[in-house]
């Protein structure tokens, strides 16, 4: 089984002169010989292609045939059968199968069968089937999209440990079991079947066409009549919003078609008001297309991110604006979030929680310095104040704001600090949740209770502001002897600023999903805040090409060379 996901690593960091000595073309097979010179030609400064066909893992395809003695790899049909089979099941996953050469496999498979077939023929055959196996690996066990080419805060991204490549896929293709091995490097997680599921269904409701369009117009709501109610109703039936059994056929919005409404609006996490009005109308009106791409790529998200998952975690689904604590796969806490906005974003990426901090104090970043205190200081220096800031020097004592001519400087990082006491009104509330990061971002509480109650959440300047932050903290801090809801309110009571170490550290995943099914088996999307989705549709759409972060461990490289 891991054998398929080892081979797709050995492209990685291997180059031809680290080959090891290649095994001589056995001399009686001519299939052979020609797979060596189709593989000679490829790894030249100007690489030939197969029938129009690019190799894009040469090292590693030269590798596996120099350690069989070039001989052919595919001679039992079947595996070859299983493959193409595979191949063409990507589609369901999201992938394009021409990535994987398989609409000139398919040609091949019949040609190589005729009594014209030349030895190169089915050289080329074998050595496509090779490496389209390794670029389905590859995509199934890592994802297709690298997305550190286009967000440089991403860090996530698997490191494995190397193998006996060239064995593992021999016992494979002796198993003859290649298709059940690559189901196997698919991820299991609910979510990942979940949308697979879903996907399968939009492209069934794009190919029936049953999609209509709402024209627009005023709001609808319950009780009123208007010509677009039926369209309405049957674009809540097409999405299974609506039942179409006993729905109505008539101009009036009645409670089932309100009820149909409120329960669309929950999925799409916008304001469940029952009313139809422009907003909820621009979600239903999004192109079965659009959606069919949101599902794509939050596949292939789920190929990068469902992997090696730890027993527990915090999670914070920056669209969606939530975030949860997971143990043993189960959720235990779940709450509303506030994120950045969309010029000052919530970076996505992983880090450990290793300690909180009751009564915070709020040390202002740079990036705020420069963006919203210095442009106001220069005007008013007395607006530091008036945001109940203290300005300290670098010996920690206060100075007068006025006293300091704000217009030297443009940057956020200044010779002062500028620190808020703790306090009911502090940026950071009550407790902040700490893990390290170049970001200056963490989790934690605010008094901005009131927009956890707007359908979308981003309003801070890229911290992630927690809904019951206090009953997060008890649960991390798992230590109810200790900190219980009576302790943590005597510390909080003191107004002194307080660390507190977790038992164990905590690994915190801030990630980005647009689009998921829930417990309940509904299928939610969200939109595309910080124009993520739109890169990663791109790259899922490019040709095929590895990751730049190395995909073994340095340990494992070190002792490769």
């Amino acid at each position: 089984m891991k054998g398929l996901i080892w081979i797709a690593c050995i492209a990685v960091g291997l180059h031809a002169s680290q080959l090891p000595a290649q095994a001589p073309a056995a001399d009686s097979d001519p299939v052979a010989l020609a797979i060596a010179a189709e593989l000679d030609a490829s790894m030249g400064p100007e690489a030939a292609t197969i029938h129009g066909a690019r190799l894009a893992l040469q090292t590693s395809v030269q590798e596996f045939y120099s350690r069989r003695g070039f001989r052919p790899a595919w001679s039992n049909p079947d595996n070859a059968a299983q493959l193409r089979k595979a191949l063409a099941d990507s589609y369901d996953d999201g992938l394009n199968p021409a990535d994987y050469h398989l609409p000139l496999l398919q040609e091949l498979s019949g040609q190589i069968t005729q009594a014209t077939a030349t030895d190169v023929l089915r050289a080329q055959y074998d050595v496509l089937l090779t490496e389209a196996l390794l670029r389905l690996a590859y995509h199934l066990s890592f994802g297709k999209v690298d997305p550190e080419t286009f967000d440089a805060q991403w860090n996530y991204g698997r490191t494995l440990e190397r193998t006996d490549v060239a064995q593992e896929v021999e016992q494979a293709l002796a198993a003859a079991d290649i298709y059940q091995r690559i189901e196997a490097l698919k991820p299991t997680q609910d979510l990942y079947v979940g949308l697979k599921r879903e996907l399968a269904r939009f492209r069934a409701a794009a190919a029936s066409a049953a999609w209509p369009t709402i024209a627009a117009g005023q709001p609808l709501a319950a009780g009123m009549s208007d010509a677009r109610v039926p369209v309405l109703r049957a674009r809540l039936i097409a999405s299974g919003d609506l039942d179409a059994a006993g729905a109505s056929d008539s101009l009036t919005y009645d409670s089932a078609l309100e009820a149909a409404v409120k329960g669309f609006q929950q999925r799409m996490g916008l304001q469940d008001d029952g009313v139809a009005g422009s907003g909820t109308i621009a979600e239903l009106n999004v192109p079965l297309a659009d959606r069919i791409r949101q599902l794509r790529v939050n596949l292939d998200r789920g190929r990068v991110l469902l992997r090696d998952l730890p027993d527990e975690f915090v999670v914070v689904n920056i669209a969606g604006f939530t975030a949860h604590l997971v143990r043993a796969r189960q959720f235990v806490w779940n709450g509303r979030v506030q994120v950045g906005k969309p010029y000052r974003r919530t970076p996505i990426f992983r880090s450990q929680l290793g300690y909180v901090v009751f009564n915070p104090t709020w040390t202002v970043p740079p990036g705020i310095i420069e963006k919203d205190i210095l442009p106001a200081a220069k005007r008013d220096p007395g607006s530091i104040t008036r945001k109940g800031l203290k300005v300290l020097d670098a010996n920690g004592r206060e100075l007068d704001p006025g006293s300091i001519d704000w217009s030297r400087f443009n940057s956020g990082h200044i010779p002062y600090t500028l620190r808020q006491d703790p306090g009911p009104s502090n940026a950071l509330g009550r407790v902040k949740l700490m893990f390290p990061n170049p970001y200056f971002v963490y989790l934690h509480d605010t008094p901005s209770q009131a927009l956890f109650e707007r359908a979308e959440r981003s309003f801070s300047s890229g911290c992630v502001r927690v809904e019951r932050a206090l009953e997060l903290t008890q649960l991390v801090l798992n230590d109810q002897e200790r900190w219980n809801d009576e302790s943590i309110a005597r510390v909080l009571a003191s107004g002194e600023s307080r660390n507190v170490t977790l038992k164990k550290s905590i690994p915190v995943l801030l990630t980005y999903w647009t689009a998921w099914v829930d417990p309940q088996g509904r299928t939610q999307f969200r939109r595309d805040i910080y124009g993520q989705d739109d890169k990663w549709a791109q790259a899922l759409e490019a040709e095929f090409k590895l990751r730049a972060k190395p995909l073994f461990s340095s340990a494992a490289a070190s002792a490769r060379n």
